[in-house]
């Protein structure tokens, strides 16, 4: 029967014994029941072993007096049969769970002596000082003193305890780290000693309740994020599954260095089997119809910080359903939406006017709304029936009025539209396919009857609307207010939608206040208020793809182009990277705007490659080293060197578990990233090798030695001594030196660039020369540097890979028709570009200046310049859905651009 929720808020359990409780009613005889005491950091607990009998909670601040009787004391039950005894004089108790009914607790007032006997008589005294130094933090004023005592308290206990590590798996586990954290659930956390071996993840609980140790086996781990607790980055949340909302543990850290080694730890092992998925990849997903409006707002929530082991941090969801008046719940109308573009305080205009009337008149800081839409009062208030023993927790072992509770749809709906303190959202009721059973618990009792409903028809219908067109249409909006650009600044006040500051991330740095006391009440102020999420998107959110034909439409904020795609939801698989999304991308390249930018070499970067996920870059640099780059974490992770000499280029292998690096020393190298070692060489050349590619496992190189080499390669992983095997397909001779090459989607055929500007154009099937073009540069001035190009991904009338672009340090962009040879188009510039990309008539490109410069192929005009590096762009990625590029610079510096549109 017991719980850590019979604690206080901020308080700990510290140990337990078994002991009896001992009733000698005027002397007139002694019983004795049989139970367990514990010992908690605000208050002395024992559990019954007979479930009739209440829960006995001593307060130490209403203790008068805690003492083991002495030996010599005549009167004294104890000492009549044994030693062991603890006596607790007290003001007042509180009686809970009597016959085991979940209920208010019960308090009793007055003076009364409880007695306690535990087994072990040896740890009385022990028993008995802990109390006391509890007691004395008990009884100090201020809150900051006492948590600054009991603090001291705890640390002191962790110290002298670690982690058994007799409960590991294995014997041959090997130990990475150990350090001290607290588990978290919904508001009470449990102290002890993380550990982390090459397989698991372990807790074991400083009080050894609910168990000895928590395990978590690390091939079992999906997802990993970093929390923010208690507005402190602290918090690390782990994942077995994929898309659950609830975690499998949570842990808050005592500093974020330790949490920062975990998490490397456990990112480490799974980065090579686990995508690592960003809000973007989420959104592209869901504008797509690959994911439900449902599980899109799961994964948002999931990046912004919310948990369900924080109720302070909550999963938030908007109300949908603004008709609650009408006979029949029509999907097909507008009217029966919430307006999405407004946050609730605002969907009332008369108590919005009140409302900013206030603001004006206030002085910094100001705010709108004196309550948040999400706070843990907020939770409970929906989930009181499925988790009551939450609610008395929060409030003190008290239910609040009847009145107040949540007993109507209607009523709550009306009270978030009219009342002067209400602006609450809706919680996340997990998922759907595992709804019903849960959620009938929590409907059973509330008036549904506005439709004639019952909790199961509840449950569809706000299914069935959260995932409406109208919906699908306008969440984005939503979105906007909750986890984007309108959630801060001056467009949250445009959409009034300003809270407390302090409810903001950075709101308040904890760590400036140096008053104990200004602390604690600050922090519980901020807790019990409730948060904001993390802010995810910094410009509008994309509408939704989706049929307009039926459109469901209000007056709606701002508008998207993307609204225009006549594509439906579910037409298409995700894979396929459609047309519209990526033609979107396309029209709106000028808005690429500059994210982030590090200084990661000492030397020119020359080649970009990145993982699946998006999570890891990786770059090569003439500076002789490979470095891997979290975009997570913002630093290098992993930094090798396999000769002296400079690397020119780096592809990712399928899988993301092998990178390949060409270099100057006329060596191609292969290396583990799960193993953070080099796997393999392929000694392939006897001169510098200055481009790679990889296709259907063949790798193409080219090298200054004149050829380009097709290799057929089997990865090490399926073979038994782990090493590549590499067959030599074809060789493609040249006159001169080769600087780069390129293959048709179709990988029939190569292009290739040499050093005194000659473009040639290979069968690959048949080693054959189609197509030879000579580029007139003068005194073979490309031997100072590339030559680049880029072969068209056919698009639209584009159909058959065709045309190849290229450009070279004669300052001309040239359009070929592989097939015929033929030189269709030519733009001049005004200095070389030294790589690109293109959809067929867009160019994005790099400069020898350090300028990206959008190009407009067939008006031969520059359309946008956008700064960039100081030295030339030596290198440029981008990903498949054309809104995120990555470029390596002369400068030493890769730089990060996201598209806004």
């Amino acid at each position: 029967r017991f719980s850590l929720l019979l604690l206080n808020l901020e308080e700990y359990y510290f140990e337990q014994h078994t002991a009896n409780h001992i009733i000698n009613k005027d002397g007139k005889g002694e019983r004795k029941f049989r139970g367990s005491l514990k010992i908690c950091s605000k208050s002395i607990i024992f559990e019954p072993d007979d479930n009739i009998k209440p829960i006995i909670k001593i307060p130490l601040r209403d203790c008068i007096n805690i003492k083991a009787p002495e030996d010599n004391e005549a009167n004294n039950p104890f000492t009549r049969h044994t030693s062991g005894g603890i006596s607790v004089l007290c003001g007042q108790v509180f009686l809970i769970k009597e016959r085991n009914v979940i209920a208010p607790y019960k308090t009793v007032r007055g003076r009364t002596e409880y007695l306690f006997q535990l087994d072990v008589a040896g740890k009385v005294v022990d028993v008995v000082q802990t109390l006391h130094q509890l007691y004395r933090a008990s009884c100090l004023d201020k809150m900051g003193d006492q948590a600054a005592m009991i603090t001291a308290i705890l640390q002191s206990r962790l110290a002298r305890t670690s982690f058994d590590k007799n409960r590991f798996q294995s014997i041959s586990e090997t130990l990475h780290m150990e350090c001290k954290a607290e588990m978290v659930t919904p508001l009470v956390t449990n102290p002890g000693h993380v550990c982390v071996t090459d397989a698991n993840l372990y807790f074991q609980p400083l009080n050894g309740y609910p168990k000895p140790v928590v395990q978590i086996t690390l091939q079992n781990v999906r997802r990993i994020y970093k929390r923010r607790h208690g507005l402190m980055p602290l918090g690390l949340e782990v994942f077995c599954t994929e898309n659950d909302l609830c975690s499998d543990i949570y842990l808050k850290f005592y500093n974020y260095q330790d949490r920062d080694e975990v998490y490397f730890l456990i990112a480490t092992y799974i980065e090579n089997h686990i995508a690592e998925h960003t809000a973007e990849s989420y959104m592209l997903q869901w504008q797509r119809g690959h994911i439900s409006n449902y599980q899109y707002l799961l994964h948002l929530n999931n990046l912004a910080d919310r948990s369900c082991n924080d109720l302070s941090q909550y999963p938030v969801f908007p109300w949908i359903i603004a008709d609650y008046s009408s006979s029949v719940l029509d999907l097909t109308k507008p009217e029966t939406f919430r307006d999405l573009s407004k946050p609730v305080g605002a969907l009332n205009k008369e108590r919005l006017d009140r409302l900013l009337t206030r603001y004006q008149e206030m002085t910094e800081p100001k705010f709108m709304y004196g309550s948040h839409y999400s706070s843990p009062g907020y939770v409970l208030f929906y989930l009181v029936r499925v988790a009551p023993e939450y609610m008395l927790c929060l409030q003190n072992g008290k239910f609040d009025h009847a009145d107040r509770m949540f007993n109507s749809i209607a009523e709550t709906w009306k009270n978030c539209l009219d009342g002067a303190t209400d602006f609450k959202e809706v919680n996340c009721w997990k998922n759907y396919s595992n709804v019903s059973s849960y959620l009938c618990q929590v409907f059973s009792s509330v008036d549904l009857r506005v439709f004639g409903w019952g909790p199961d028809d509840f449950l569809q219908k706000s299914q069935e609307a959260l995932e409406s067109q109208y919906v699908s249409e306008h969440l984005h909006e939503w979105i906007d207010l909750i986890f984007g650009y309108k959630q801060k600044g001056s467009e949250a006040v445009a959409a009034h939608n300003v809270f407390h500051p302090l409810t903001y991330e950075g709101g308040v740095d904890l760590n400036s206040i140096m008053d104990p006391n200004e602390k604690v009440a600050l922090l519980t102020q901020i807790l019990e208020f409730g948060q904001t999420p993390k802010q995810l998107f910094t410009t509008p959110h994309p509408q939704r793809i989706i049929q307009r034909s039926k459109s469901l439409s209000r007056t709606s904020s701002h508008s998207i182009s993307i609204t225009e795609s006549p594509v439906s939801p579910n037409e298409e698989s995700f894979e396929d990277l459609t047309e519209e999304s990526i033609t979107l991308a396309w029209n709106n390249i000028a808005k690429l705007k500059l994210d982030m930018q590090y200084k990661i070499h000492k030397e020119a970067i020359t080649g970009i490659a990145v993982t699946f996920s998006g999570s890891s870059v990786f770059t090569t640099s003439q500076d002789s080293t490979l470095k891997m780059f979290s975009k997570e974490s913002k630093t290098i992770q992993r930094s090798v060197s396999f000769s002296n000499m400079a690397l020119s280029s780096c592809l990712i292998l399928p899988g993301d578990s092998t990178v390949i690096s060409s270099s100057w020393d006329n060596h191609i190298y292969f290396y583990s990233v799960a193993f953070g070692r080099q796997q393999d060489i392929l000694m392939g050349h006897d001169d510098a090798v200055s481009k790679i590619c990889w296709r259907d496992g063949r790798l193409y190189s080219a090298s200054w030695d004149s050829t380009v080499k097709v290799w057929h390669c089997v990865p090490g992983e399926t073979l038994s001594n782990k090493k590549h095997h590499f067959e030599l397909l074809a060789e493609l001779e040249h006159d001169v030196s080769v600087n780069t090459i390129d293959l048709n989607a179709a990988n029939t055929i190569l292009a290739s660039g040499t050093k005194d500007g000659t473009i040639t154009v290979w069968d690959v099937t048949a080693a054959t020369v189609l197509h030879q073009l000579p580029y007139c540069f003068g005194n073979n001035s490309m031997s100072k540097s590339a030559f680049f190009l880029f072969l068209l991904f056919a698009f639209f009338f584009y159909t058959d890979s065709r045309h190849l672009l290229s450009t070279g340090e004669d300052c001309c962009f040239k359009v070929i028709d592989v097939q015929t040879g033929m030189l269709i188009s030519s733009v001049t510039t005004d200095e070389p570009q030294r790589c690109l990309k293109w959809d067929g008539n867009t160019i994005l490109s790099g400069s020898q200046s350090g300028e990206l410069l959008i190009w407009d192929l067939l008006g031969g005009k520059v359309t946008e310049r956008i700064k960039g590096h100081t030295g030339a762009v030596m290198s440029m990625w981008m990903n498949e859905q054309c809104n995120s590029v990555i470029t390596g610079g002369e400068d030493k510096q890769i730089m990060f651009w996201k598209l806004q549109y």
